[in-house]
């Protein structure tokens, strides 16, 4: 009898991962017995999980916008709330190769789902954490450029003034909120992932000080917020010169503000 088939393995599984606090543990357990290559990797996947790691690393990938996005532990894992920032970002992206780049790239989730949903794409990637580097450039290894380094230093400065669309999840709690975040992201994600300073902004000034000098005429910068923060981050990005508008998903419980640079800023 396989694993898969063993409804006592399965039940002793749920049980296991029920009493660990897995809200989840059914579809869970179905997750693991899957992935699992034998019992000797079941015992040690279904361990790991009922010690508080989260589920993705444990099966290597995580489901986003459609796709199954390669992470690794201590790589920060895309939330399904973030695909709205890739709807958005996919409904700017005009033009016969629209060059997009995702910033703060993480395992590569937003752009490699982009490339997925837009025929053809010129897409460049960057993150300071080489773990999710790796990951990112497995993720979008056949769609574009994944770089390692702070923010915009990385990117080849023949993209300046030339980016259709920058979209942007970089880290927005505020440093004395994440005490209060669950214990997957607090305890088994990199830091710098997700503080985001005293009010949770201080990447994204870093963004909006320099998205002007990359992105083209019309182009757009695409930040993903907190809902209590949008008007702060709309305000951010129009003191940067960008037009902002704030937009958001109720049933993704989802904030994107977007800041469009106006296609007369660098006329003559």
């Amino acid at each position: 009898m396989s694993l898969s088939s063993s409804s006592c393995s399965r039940s002793s599984i749920v049980a296991r991962l029920r009493a660990s606090g897995c809200v989840y543990a059914e579809e869970e357990a179905q997750l693991l017995l899957a992935a699992a290559g034998g019992p000797e990797e079941l015992a040690s996947m279904v361990a790991r999980r009922a010690d508080g790691l989260p589920l993705e690393p444990i099966l290597g990938w995580a489901e986003f916008h459609g796709l199954r996005i390669t992470v690794e532990p201590e790589v920060f894992v895309p939330r399904r709330r973030t695909e709205f920032l890739v709807d958005q970002a996919a409904a700017l992206a005009d033009g016969e190769r629209p060059v997009v780049v995702d910033l703060c790239c993480g395992a590569g989730a937003v752009g490699a789902a982009l490339a997925a949903a837009l025929d053809r794409i010129e897409l460049y990637a960057t993150d300071l954490h080489p773990t999710a580097v790796r990951c990112a450039r497995r993720n979008i290894a056949h769609h574009g450029r994944v770089y390692e380094g702070d923010l915009y230093e990385p990117l080849p400065t023949a993209l300046r003034g030339h980016v259709d669309v920058l979209a942007v999840n970089a880290p927005y709690v505020p440093s004395e909120s994440l005490g209060t975040m669950p214990p997957e992201a607090r305890v088994h994600e990199p830091r710098l992932a997700l503080d985001g300073g005293a009010d949770g902004l201080d990447t994204q000034r870093r963004v909006a000080a320099e998205a002007p000098l990359w992105l083209a005429p019309g182009g757009h910068l695409l930040i993903e917020t907190g809902e209590p923060q949008a008007q702060r981050t709309a305000d951010v990005l129009e003191r940067n010169g960008l037009v902002p508008r704030v937009t958001g998903s109720e049933d993704l419980e989802a904030t994107v503000v977007i800041g469009t640079l106006r296609r007369e800023a660098r006329e003559p």
